[in-house]
């Protein structure tokens, strides 16, 4: 019987140590992610032989690690008719889906929501903004690059002063009246409050000593080690080219051994879902939802 348990910070090392074992770069296999959005979406984790499975309140997202898939699956489908719910299987890749198509049938019902894809850039995209169709960018950094300006890493002498910056950048966007950006802020405080403990990286820019911009992800806990995530990136709007330079220069500082940046999903919103394909995403991440 599967015993699922709610996420603690001590959850990390057997967590990450199986998720290695697997192929999976979305934003949803990473440690971090976890810890800080389950008291939103009610995630909750088991153990199941060499298998990390990973359930929230939408349903259980596909198994991470090594070692029969099937049967990690049938476990899990088990689990449900213990429970008396039908399986849903989140973040199923394309390959996994038709893997699952073969092996049930007729059986499967299959959706995919385009606003959950992950945007995936290559490393010399973000850190050298090079060609035509990045020439705004680079606009953006020479005005940005004018100001007295410097980059640091997050460190224990800094933290205080980049979770001000967060409580500062959400009154300044009063998003305390819409309840998804409020959820948000909360998850972004819960991985502060944690943030060397979860092994999280980031950075801040500050102009004129005040901080600015600050970011922060870690490593895609991949079998590939090829992929860093950004979970989280805010700038103040006044300043012209804040989130520009935030972006390159962490991407600079903290993601030169990979690969590939993972920046997550627009979430259906129009301006961010223009923003990230102006960066020239290398591809994106397909996700499909599974009801058995």
């Amino acid at each position: 019987m599967l015993d699922f348990k709610r996420v603690d910070a001590g959850d990390k090392e057997w967590v990450v140590e199986l998720l290695k074992k697997d192929r999976f770069r979305g934003c949803e296999y990473t440690f971090g992610n976890i810890y800080m959005w389950s008291p939103v979406y009610d995630i909750k984790i088991a153990r199941y032989k060499d298998f990390c499975l990973i359930k929230n309140k939408y349903g259980f997202l596909f198994p991470a690690g090594a070692g029969d898939v099937f049967e990690a699956v049938e476990e899990l489908r088990g689990f449900c008719c213990d429970n008396c719910m039908p399986l849903y299987i989140t973040n199923v890749a394309p390959e996994s889906t038709k893997m699952l198509e073969r092996l049930y049938g007729d059986k499967l019902q299959i959706s995919t929501n385009r606003d959950l894809y992950d945007y995936v850039y290559e490393f010399e995209t973000l850190a050298e903004l090079r060609g035509r169709k990045l020439h705004a960018k680079r606009n953006h950094l020479n005005r940005f690059y004018e100001n007295n300006w410097c980059f640091e890493p997050i460190t224990p002498d800094n933290i205080e002063e980049c979770t001000d910056m967060h409580n500062r950048w959400c009154d300044e966007k009063d998003i305390y009246r819409d309840k998804d950006k409020l959820k948000e802020a909360g998850a972004v405080v819960r991985g502060l409050e944690r943030f060397f403990e979860l092994g999280l990286i980031g950075g801040i820019i500050r102009v004129d000593g005040a901080i600015q911009a600050y970011t922060f992800g870690e490593p895609s806990g991949n079998i590939q080690n090829d992929t860093f995530v950004v979970h989280v990136e805010k700038a103040f709007a006044e300043v012209q080219g804040a989130y520009t330079a935030i972006n390159r220069e962490f991407v600079k500082y903290a993601c030169n051994k990979y690969r590939y940046i993972n920046r997550e999903e627009d979430m259906g919103a129009e301006n961010l879902r223009k923003a990230k394909m102006s960066y020239c995403p290398a591809f994106l991440i397909e996700k499909y939802c599974v009801k058995i």
